[in-house]
This record gives C-alpha cells, structure tokens and sequence, in this order.
C-alpha cells in the first residue's frame, strides 16, 4: 500500500504550482502513515460471522470472516484484507460474549512475540457446549513487559472501555478511572476513533491531547501515530496560556497559586477589563469637507452604553464602536439631503475625530498589562476585587516588589492563566473540534476554563482519578470541574477494573483512600500476583540508599522497564549513589531500551507513568515532601500504583498512619 502511493506520479493531474504542493504534501502525509512498525503486527483477531452483517438472517444464509488490525489493509485489487478495528463491523471483537454473542460464531485472538505469530485462541460464542473463560492470550497481553513509550491497547480494549472509545463526538464524557483501569489508553484511543468516523470535520477543527507534563507527553506520543493518526496535537495547559514576552521565571506560595486558581478570578479580570471603558462628556465633531457633523455626548453615551449592555468580546466592542458613531453621523447626513453608502461609512470610521473618541471611550486592553497592574497596584486591585475576594486573598495576589514591565516581571505559572483569560474577554480564544485533557483532577477552575475556551463550539474527553489529585488547588468534584470547563452536561464514566496494577499492590495502595478520597470506590484488579508486593524496613538511614540501589539491581534481572520513585529531595542522591554502583538511569519521558531500562522518577513526575517493576524509596520522605498531609498522601499513593509487575517498598521512617 505505501509503494503505491510512492509511485504516484502527479505531474499530469495538478493545474498548478499550488495544487501540486498541496497534493504532494497529502501523499507525504500518507506514506508517513503507512510507515511500517517494528514488531507491531498487522492483525490481532478474526471474527466469524454467522450471517454476512447487514443482511438477511434467513437460515441458511452464508457467513462472513474479517481480520481484525490496527490499520484497513487491502490488497493489489482493493479488495480488503484487515479491518480496521475502529469500523462498526469490529464492534462485536470487543463486546461480544456468552451472553450476547452478537451474531459471532467464533472469535479467534492472535499472540505473537516479537512480531512472530506465535498463538492463537478461539471463542466459541455462539455453542452452548462451551463455557466462557478467561482469555490467556489476553492477559499475556496486559502483562507483556513494557520496554519504551506506551503502546495502543487495541487488541485488549475491554467491553466497559469500548463503550467510552466509541462514543459520538457532539456529546462530551468525563472519566473517573483509578490507577491501570486504561483511561488514559480509551482517552487516546477515543480520539482515533473520532478521527475515523469524523475525519472531514476534525482535520477542520482541529483536535488536541492536553497531559499534565512534558514526560507524560512523551511518553504517550507514539499511540496515535502507531495508529496512523499524525495530525494530533499535544501540549501541557502551560503551552496552551503561553504568551510571547511573558514568560514563567517565577513560582507563586501554595496559597497565593490557590486564589490566583480560583473562578472568582474570572470575574475581577471581567470587571479591570471593563473599567477601561468611560462615558463621553462632550459632544462630537466631524470635518468631511465644508461641512461639520456633530454627535451630543448624550447620543455617545447611548451607543457605548448600547455595546456594554450587549457583553460582547472587549475588542469586538472596540471594532464595532467606531462604525456605530460613524453611522450615526451618516443619519444626520442622509438628513441633510446627502445620499453616502458603506464607503462613506467606513471613511468617517477613519476620521480622525471619530478614532480620537474611540480611543478616549474605549481604549485598547493589552492582557498581559493589566494583569501586571492587578498584582502590583492594590488600589487597582481593591476596586475589582471589591466583594469578590477577602482583603487577606488580596494580599495573597499583590507582589512584594512590584515590576516595572511585562518583560521584566517574574510570572509564574497561574498568572499566565489570568492573562490567558483576560485575553479572551478580549478576542475569543479559537476553540477546536475535539480536546482530551489527561489527569484532569490537578488542574485549578482557572485552568478548566482556560481548557474549555479551546473546546466552546467542540466536545471534551476528561480523564483523571480525585483519588490522585496531587496539587493544593485538586478537584473535589468532577461535577464542579466540569462547570468550570462549560461541559456541565458531560456523561460521567467510571471505570473500577484494573488491568494494569496487580491485585496485591492496588489493594495496599488503597489503605490509604479513607485518608485521601472518602468515599471513592477501590479498584477491583483482574490481575492475582502472588509475590508482587515487597515492604522492607532498613535499621538506619544510611543502610537505605545501599538498600534501595541493591534493589534496583535484583529488579533488572527481570525483564521489562523499572522505575526507582523517590521524593524529589532524595534524587541527587540517588542518581550519585545509582552512577556510583555503575548502573545507567533514565529521566522520566526517556525511552528505554533493552540496554538502558532503569528510570529514576522523582514522585511529582510520576503521575501517568508506568512500569514493570517499580522500586518505592522512603514514603514517609514523599509525603513530607508535600505542603499538606493529604496532598503528600495522595502522591504516595500515584507512586505505590506505577508498577505492572511488582513492587518493593523500602523505608526506614515509619510509614504514613494511613498506610499501615
């Protein structure tokens, strides 16, 4: 397939120099797309059809057997040869079964090693003589070792998680899902089937993966283009609010950055943006010609009060206020016998008198300078925050040392958000057609709407678990967040089977969600492990690192990826102690290869990431490490569900009460 798209000659069929471009840069698109995998096969399944779909169910009538792959494949005739496993006639691979066999007489599931055929298992659905079991092939699957980025799910999608996938692109789905129920795979891979069944629309609109970090990013990158989808983008909420000369040099204290968090931000910025406007006192006039055309302050008065009534964007206001008094002189034109058209309009729009008033009555708003002036004036500040914010959170806001610039001042993270939304209240923010935003629970309701300005005429896909919020500013519900991300009529999806974390490790993690999620279901795993869970004590500080190197070690006689998670504080230390004992480490987002497998992962970097085997450096350290108990304990607990195989827990510390 992708030699004859090389061999296509366009020399013929392009009218011009432009069109020729535009195609060949189509079929670039294309050939990257066919691009061939290592060790990904072609094909994962088969379905055998009782009855051809979509005719007749007559007895007697012939069935139908389709191949079942990531990607449609067709040989030299046209003639399809693999289905791809987001079309409709591959809906029953995933949901059928015993009870509801869907018109599918067999399903068969293909293991392979290396990209090596290598097993095969069939399903008889549809006889009664055969009982339902539990795929091997399956759970092969889920456990084979992780080595690199994250890979698709598409041959183990579960019934559950193909419900989300395949839900329609006008209706926005929020997803609670624990650590290894795949809710960052069904997100992505919600997306590529978006893509399928919308493509016209979304290569229009645009779609966009939002991830908590950079690692994340990386990590994730390569699912959707193993899919063949390459034209999503991806980017942290922090890349979304970036603005050129305002750049983030600075961090704000946990309960500064939990006010500049807050919704009632949105409406102080509302109110700074829309006291630059100001009533005229004196009338208008304007020179075309011989003649002198004057406007009362009244009337002035009555069109800007006109626009204000009317909440329109602050520059959408702007533009349309000179053309407003431009066609209140043309009346008195047209009164005095003269016949001006929509030129003469805008000519008078033009006027210097009439761009003098405008820019009087409603100057030009640049966000970054008044977001500048709100944390650095408190008198500013206190008559917008007037009944809005206490005079304490005030205080929070305003700078010890005010600035003298945007470029000179020390930004931090939230502040590019309160400019990101004065911005808007300004110009409307492009919104796209399809957004993924991933560990949703740690953004602040600045940051949703920040999110939710680029999805306004499009739909959502939030993922996240409030059982691992690890930020002051955590969501407490999703019904909340999804207010403040303007999808309150989102469906909420919660997933509870774990498919990732062994049984023995999610339930030690979950001693801990009394303490830092009361009320959240614990995640069921369909995965027994029996010595995938080790917690040893060290007798002294110093025997720890020695302890926790000699660990790394035995877990890299196995095979697949291993991740070293320690506090943030402690990994210097380690990273000298691991380079001492002669064993290379990785940064969080580097890929790992056969000769390289070990990460060191500080905990705040850890979220979203996985491993096969994961060794957990002092708890108590990362709990500490946190500015409040239940924000440490919740990062331990997105540190205990990284591993897929197994997991050691070293300490010398007592461990958190929580965790006993």
């Amino acid at each position: 397939m992708r030699e004859d798209v090389e061999s296509l000659d366009i020399r013929d069929v392009t009218a011009n120099w432009v069109n020729s471009l535009v195609l060949q840069a189509q079929i670039d698109d294309r050939i990257k797309a066919l691009a061939d995998l290592a060790h990904t096969p072609l094909f994962f399944g088969r379905l055998d059809y009782l009855h051809a779909p979509g005719a007749d169910r007559a007895e007697g009538a012939e069935g139908e057997q389709f191949y079942i792959g990531r990607r449609h494949v067709h040989d030299a005739q046209g003639d399809p040869m693999v289905i791809d496993w987001r079309a409709p006639v591959s809906q029953p691979f995933y949901r059928a079964s015993k009870k509801d066999p869907q018109d599918i007489g067999l399903r068969r599931r293909f293991g392979y090693t290396g990209g090596d055929l290598t097993a095969y298992e069939d399903e008889h659905l549809s006889d009664p003589a055969e009982s339902a079991a539990v795929s091997k092939l399956l759970q092969q699957e889920i456990e084979r070792p992780r080595v690199g980025p994250m890979r698709d799910i598409v041959a183990t999608i579960q019934p559950e998680q193909d419900e989300i996938v395949r839900s329609g692109l006008s209706g926005s789905v929020c997803v609670q899902g624990g650590p290894g129920t795949g809710k960052t795979a069904v997100g992505l891979h919600r997306v590529a089937y978006l893509l399928y069944a919308h493509r016209e629309r979304l290569a229009r609109t645009g779609t966009l993966v939002i991830g908590p970090n950079r690692s994340f990013l990386q990590y994730i990158e390569q699912v959707l283009p193993a899919l063949g989808e390459l034209e999503v983008k991806q980017a942290t909420v922090d890349d979304l609010v970036a603005r050129p000369g305002a750049e983030v040099r600075g961090t704000d204290a946990a309960a500064t950055a939990v006010v500049k968090g807050d919704a009632r931000m949105a409406e102080v910025l509302r109110r700074a943006v829309r006291s630059h406007v100001s009533l005229p006192d004196e009338p208008l006039m304007v020179v075309r010609g011989s003649r002198r055309w004057r406007i009362p302050a009244y009337e002035l008065a009555e069109i800007v009060t006109e626009l204000q009534a009317r909440d329109m964007r602050y520059g959408a206001a702007l533009a349309a206020l000179p053309q407003r008094i431009a066609h209140a002189v043309l009346v008195r034109m047209e009164q005095g016998g003269e016949a001006p058209d929509d030129r003469v309009q805008d000519a008078v729009a033009r006027n210097p008198a009439v761009k003098a008033a405008v820019k009087a009555i409603w100057p030009v708003v640049d966000p970054a300078k008044l977001v500048l002036r709100l944390l650095s004036d408190a008198e500013f500040l206190a008559a917008h925050a007037d009944g809005v914010l206490t005079a304490d959170e005030q205080k929070l806001l305003l700078w010890e040392k005010p600035f003298r610039s945007v470029k000179s001042a020390k930004w931090s993270a939230a502040d590019l958000v309160l400019i990101d939304e004065s911005a808007d209240l300004v110009e409307r923010t492009h919104s796209l057609g399809h957004v993924v935003v991933d560990e949703a629970q740690d953004l602040s309701p600045m940051q949703y709407r920040a999110v939710g300005r680029r999805c306004t005429t499009g739909s959502v896909t939030v993922l996240g678990d409030l059982a691992q919020g690890t930020t002051p500013w955590a969501t407490r519900s999703w019904a909340e967040a999804l207010g403040h991300l303007g999808k309150p009529e989102a469906v909420l999806e919660e997933l509870t089977a774990g498919f990732r974390v062994p049984r023995e490790v999610i339930a030690y993690a979950s001693r801990l969600l009394p303490a830092i999620a009361p009320g959240l279901a614990a995640v069921s795993s369909v995965r027994e492990t029996p010595g995938s869970l080790v917690v040893s004590s060290v007798a002294s500080s110093e025997d720890l690192t020695p302890a926790v190197v000699a660990a790394c070690r035995d877990a890299l006689r196995h095979e697949g990826s291993i991740g070293l998670i320690a506090a943030d504080a402690r990994i210097p230390g380690l990273a000298e102690a691991l380079s001492a004992a002669g064993l290379p480490h990785l940064s969080p987002g580097s890929e790992t290869t056969a000769d390289s497998r070990l990460t060191l992962v500080p905990a705040s970097l850890a979220k979203g990431l996985e491993y096969d085997y994961v060794v957990l450096d002092e708890p108590c350290a990362i709990v500490d490490g946190e500015p409040d108990e239940r924000t440490g304990l919740r990062r331990l607990y997105v540190a205990l569900t990284r591993a897929v195989s197994g997991l050691t827990v070293l300490h010398h510390a007592a461990l958190p009460p929580a965790l006993p």
